[in-house]
């Protein structure tokens, strides 16, 4: 492989009903500064606003605060439902970021997923692609300094202009949401734009996954353009621990409730349906890893033989586990999956099988100077004592 993989999370977040909110929202902060002093490069985070567990209703607000208290962990929304937000709104508030952070937001867009959230608002779900389209049109032309004037029949922008030009040059980096359908693919692929698979390892996700990507490239290459791996994204759920029989017993913490979330929102949200399966299931059918890091090796190198290259694994913020087992999980992740991922200690692996190699003539030639040493000595002292006696 030719890239080195990134890591990261995609924190929706998912917090069941039972917990004070506020709390929650005081761990996903602790989480994400947990996963900065670990050396994960990315975090995403949802816009959600209905169904009671994703309780995050603005990202922006979430990395602006996440920024403050982390250093080198990039923040990205994951997404911003662009029909649900004027574009001057939108565009504005991702370049204060862009500033605020010094260049560490990305842009994560889609059409939203919660058909709840657009039932709420008065949007028809069948507008949303479109709208998804002609929002981050305008955006674009807005980071550019352009001065625009568009009129549809869900925002009016009359003479509209960014204050502030972006901090990243030419602009934030873009990552577009998909799953099953082609539409994320089409606009990335116009665009040059990254691709967010949330839905990487649920079998309707998995099976598009290079019929996607293929769709992005054919789109790209219709524009003159081509699609970088490294901005590929795949998202899929981990816990891992020393033994899978410990991982499976952490699990029992929280996966019920996560599951039955999961099963009464998934025929309306487009998302698999996990109801009656039970975790083994889930792990069996690759949808989940549940185990050890050679289990999460194994998931990646699996993704890989289906995908090809990608440039970032997230993984999915579920909080089947209590809090202190989560960032266990998240911490062995990243001493020992990402390592043999990467090929990080290759070359320690060498130097320490070349010194066992060659331990007898180190050890010779180590044993041969010791004893010159002591000879020397020897001979020194005889001639000290010789001296003497004259």
């Amino acid at each position: 492989m030719t890239i080195k993989l990134r890591n990261g999370i995609f924190l929706a977040p998912f917090h069941p009903v039972d917990e004070d909110p506020t709390l929650c929202i005081q761990r996903d902060f602790e989480l994400v500064e947990h996963l900065d002093r670990l050396g994960y490069e990315e975090a995403w985070i949802g816009e959600h606003h209905s169904a009671g567990f994703e309780i995050i209703s603005s990202p922006e607000l979430f990395i602006a605060a996440a920024a403050e208290r982390t250093k080198r962990i990039r923040l990205g929304t994951g997404v911003v439902s662009l029909p649900y937000h004027s574009p001057l709104m939108a565009a504005n508030r991702i370049i204060q970021l862009d500033h605020q952070t010094r260049g560490r937001v990305m842009f994560g867009v889609g059409p939203g997923l919660l058909p709840s959230d657009a039932f709420s608002m008065g949007i028809e779900p069948a507008t949303q692609r479109d709208r998804m389209v002609e929002s981050i049109e305008v955006i674009l032309r807005l980071w550019k300094g352009q001065r625009v004037t568009a009129k549809t029949d869900w925002f009016n922008l009359v003479d509209a202009t960014c204050q502030l030009l972006p901090y990243t040059w030419p602009h934030p980096e873009i990552a577009v949401a998909s799953s099953v359908t082609p539409s994320g693919g089409k606009l990335a692929g116009r665009h040059g734009f990254g691709m967010l698979c949330v839905a990487a390892t649920q079998a309707g996700g998995y099976d598009a996954l290079a019929v996607n990507w293929g769709v992005a490239n054919k789109t790209a290459a219709e524009h003159g353009r081509t699609m970088d791996p490294e901005k590929l994204r795949l998202v899929g759920p981990v816990h891992i621990a020393e033994t899978r029989e410990q991982a499976f017993e952490n699990c029992k913490y929280g996966f019920d409730q996560w599951r039955d979330y999961f099963s009464g929102i998934s025929a309306v949200a487009g998302r698999e349906t996990t109801e009656n399966r039970p975790l083994e299931t889930l792990v069996q059918e690759g949808v989940a890893v549940v185990g050890t890091p050679d289990d999460a090796i194994a998931q990646i190198k699996r993704l890989q033989a289906k995908q090809g290259e990608f440039g970032c694994f997230l993984q999915l913020a579920h909080n089947w586990a209590n809090f202190e087992n989560t960032k266990k999980s998240y911490d062995l992740w990243q001493r020992h999956v990402t390592p043999a991922i990467n090929g990080a200690n290759t070359a320690r692996e060498t130097a320490l099988a070349w010194a066992k190699d060659n331990k007898e003539r180190f050890i010779g030639a180590a044993i041969g100077a010791a004893m010159q040493t002591i000879q020397k000595h020897h001979e020194d002292e005889a001639r000290k004592a010789a001296k003497a006696a004259e």
